[in-house]
């Protein structure tokens, strides 16, 4: 019998947000981060839970792949492999995974259709492969890509580097399935204690993460320091980022400058650290820095090539304030910026790379979209919402209109946690696992953190609005599918919508196409026409320090454990009732202790 089919696997491995994508005849099948799977935030490992839910989503085992392409920024995948076997990792490879790793076919495979290719360039074909362009340019910037050693691709030779220098920024131009690198910026090992971490190498994304270890105690913070850049001062600190004839250089940090990092304190309060000033301060500048230096490696682009057409994508594309400087200054007719931008989305650049490169297919696939989850049927819904401890606490409704009834609920002021069809590719919720919610009241905002989300007070909250209404409510013609690009909103908006008004005037915004999420725009309509607002929040559907809800079971657990008023799912609203706030605090009770045996006993 002829296979149907011809099946490519992309994957991200080891470090940090494994995950996979499986491409079906060119276009994106299924993916899926390891984390939406595990529930541990930015999940590293091992990689058989992201193969097992690509796979079993399509029905179809790993014997029907024809190519596996696999990147780990670290090493080249064979090499880490061989040494996870002799060489104790738990942050690569945990105990409890190597079991499962060691019985794995693709684990320290030599068959011919496994391919290892090195990280900017599956950054970069993670870009454009995808783009609805059929030629352009492609800007990857992030924190740290692969050796010089270990990179693939042919750059120019004025782009010298020692052989453990890394990537830091790589430039490329495209068109069609072609793919040239024009310039490579390279990071050289710093000296010292720590010198192999890439945050205290001198990148453009390096360094914005070492802002944020010292602010915050953690390299990947740079969301939580973007949004508090605006609070701080102009000018503090002198540049931290200085580029002089297309040369970039970061001065080395002092002890007069750089001496109230952050230091945790279970007891402490963050927000009310004596050098909060000092933070802010550090966090303008960084991202002012930032911004300026993007700014003018685009402009260098579009001036050397005069291409009309740009696709981001790296860690640092996920900078949407910089994102909308970008589209807005740099001169391009057109940007696009995978919604996948981090490294989750490297297995969608390692499968298109195999696609493209190695089985030397056609383009056909444009991402204008990222809901490439698998769908969970309504039976797996209700059979959540049928258990014993939660059956007791909810009052579950069908609707026969679901999304004119949850916009009465949000114009009344509730907060919705909204789960439809496929999940979302990527860190940001763009409406099929979301935290939902009215812009209208300045207060929303404190509702949505005390009883949901627990987040900095100083972090803001995105609007979702329809997009042909986007360009009334928001500044910039440039369109915002991904939510990956903050636009001013307009003066005479500003006070109907102040929940979603960041402290600059600004908004990270997502435009709403019915063509793409017809649900998401209906609710929009629905809730337009009661309140003449075409805008709602849209948070992600968490609470602080855990990843995305994916599964029916994880949105009715955050909706049982969290303030959050109703769930929506599918076409079921879901209500708490009275025995809630009795059987609650006995569930709470039943997995503290659980979680103490467990952390507390001994092995047999």
């Amino acid at each position: 019998m002829p296979k149907k089919h011809t099946y490519v696997l992309g994957l991200n491995t080891y470090d940090h947000d494994v995950s996979a994508c499986l491409l079906r005849d060119g276009a994106i099948a299924f993916a899926i981060a390891k984390e939406r799977i595990t529930r541990a935030k930015h999940a590293s490992g091992f990689y058989k839970e992201v193969i097992d839910y690509c796979l079993e989503a399509e029905g179809i085992t790993l014997d029907d792949v024809d190519l596996v392409v696999r990147n780990c920024y670290i090493l080249p995948v064979p090499e880490m492999e061989e040494r996870l076997v002799y060489f104790d990792a738990p942050g690569f490879l945990p105990d409890f995974e190597r079991g499962d790793a060691a019985k794995h076919p693709l684990y320290l495979s030599r068959q011919e259709k496994v391919v290892t290719i090195s990280h900017h360039l599956a950054h970069a074909y993670s870009a454009f492969a995808v783009s609805p362009f059929e030629d352009g340019v492609v800007m990857i910037v992030d924190g740290v890509g692969s050796y010089r050693s270990d990179v693939m691709e042919a750059f120019p030779a004025s782009d010298t580097a020692t052989p453990l220098a890394r990537e830091s920024e790589s430039y490329y131009k495209f068109s069609g399935t072609t793919l040239e690198c024009l310039k490579k910026v390279w990071m050289e090992p710093d000296r010292g204690f720590l010198s192999d971490e890439f945050y205290n190498m001198p990148g453009l994304g390096a360094l914005y993460s070492r802002a944020s270890t010292y602010i915050f105690g953690d390299w990947n913070k740079c969301g939580e320091l973007m949004g508090l850049a605006p609070y701080g001062r102009r000018d503090q600190f002198k540049h931290l980022l200085e580029l002089n004839d297309g040369k970039l250089h970061v001065p080395h940090w002092n002890a007069t400058d750089f001496k109230q990092p952050y230091v945790f304190d279970a007891a402490s309060n963050w927000e009310k650290n004596p050098a909060m000033r000092h933070w802010e301060d550090l966090a303008w500048r960084t991202q002012d820095d930032t911004e300026n230096v993007l700014l003018a490696r685009a402009r260098w682009l579009r001036e050397t090539t005069g291409a009309k057409n740009l696709c981001m994508a790296g860690g640092v594309a996920l900078n949407c304030v910089a994102n909308g400087r970008v589209a807005r200054e740099a001169g391009f007719e057109n940007v696009w910026i995978q919604p996948a931008a981090g490294d989750d989305g490297i297995a969608i650049g390692c499968a298109y790379y195999g696609w493209l490169e190695i089985l030397k297919q056609r383009r056909g696939f444009v991402m204008d979209h990222s809901y490439v989850g698998r769908a969970y049927s309504d039976q797996e819904a209700a059979a959540q919402l049928q258990k014993f401890l939660v059956r007791i606490q909810v009052d579950a409704v069908k609707s026969e209109n679901v999304c004119r009834d949850t916009a009465k609920l949000l114009a009344d002021q509730k907060v919705i946690g909204w789960f439809q069809d496929r999940s979302e590719f990527g860190p940001r919720a763009l409406g099929n696992r979301s935290l939902l919610a009215d812009p209208r009241k300045p207060e929303m905002k404190d509702i949505l953190n005390s009883r949901v989300k627990h987040r900095q007070a100083f972090r803001p909250f995105a609007p979702i609005v329809l997009a042909e209404r986007m360009k009334e409510i928001f500044e910039g013609e440039e369109d915002s599918p991904f939510m990956l690009i903050a636009k001013p909103v307009r003066p005479e908006w500003r006070g109907k919508i102040p929940a979603i008004v960041h402290v600059d005037g600004t908004a990270r915004v997502q435009t709403v196409r019915e063509e793409t999420n017809p649900m998401l725009y209906r609710l929009l309509k629905e809730f337009e026409a009661l309140t003449g607002v075409p805008v709602l929040i849209n948070t992600s559907f968490n609470i602080k320090g855990e990843p995305i809800v994916e599964a029916p079971q994880d949105a009715v657990n955050c909706f049982l454990t969290t303030g959050v008023d109703h769930l929506v799912i599918h076409d079921t609203i879901v209500s708490k009732n009275a025995m809630h706030k009795v059987v609650a605090p006995l569930v709470n009770i039943y997995t503290d202790v659980r979680t103490l045996v467990a952390s507390t006993a001994q092995p047999a």
